[in-house]
């Protein structure tokens, strides 16, 4: 198997440190303008935006892409903070979102919007969008 030329290199590590960065300035924004951190921005509009405000837990570890205890970790603390609870139902556990992190969510979306047009969507500008926008989708599965 032939490693990889210089060119594709170069491409694959500006992909990689300009998704992180992008990544770490907006959950920066977030953290900063509501104390939310970037996982539990994740779980809440997920479980808010999702489902309606419930989700089994099982479910939003695989939408996570998160091991179950990892996972059963990060909501005992957002649990302590009044941000969801959790109630067994059936065989299993499901995650529900309280009027805190509700609110939470709600103060968090329009931060959220605001840094993903200055860290992604005004420096693509500057370039072409459309053509990083086809590549992106030619990336990822259609639904």
């Amino acid at each position: 198997m032939e490693k990889l030329t210089d060119e594709e290199m170069a491409l694959w590590q500006a992909w990689k440190l300009a998704s992180e960065t992008v990544r770490t300035h907006i959950a920066a924004d977030i953290t900063a303008a509501t104390g939310l951190s970037d996982p539990d921005f994740g779980v809440l509009t997920r479980v808010v935006e999702l489902s309606g405000g419930r989700m089994r837990q099982n479910r939003l570890a695989e939408l996570m892409g998160y091991h179950r205890s990892r996972l059963s970790h990060h909501l005992a603390r957002m649990e302590e903070r009044g941000l969801i609870s959790r109630e067994a139902v059936g065989s299993g556990m499901e995650v529900v979102a309280t009027a805190a992190g509700r609110e939470a969510v709600a103060l968090a979306r329009p931060v959220h919007a605001a840094a993903v047009r200055e860290h992604l969507i005004e420096p693509l500008r500057r370039a072409d969008p459309s053509v990083f926008l086809a590549g992106l989708r030619e990336l990822t599965p259609s639904k």
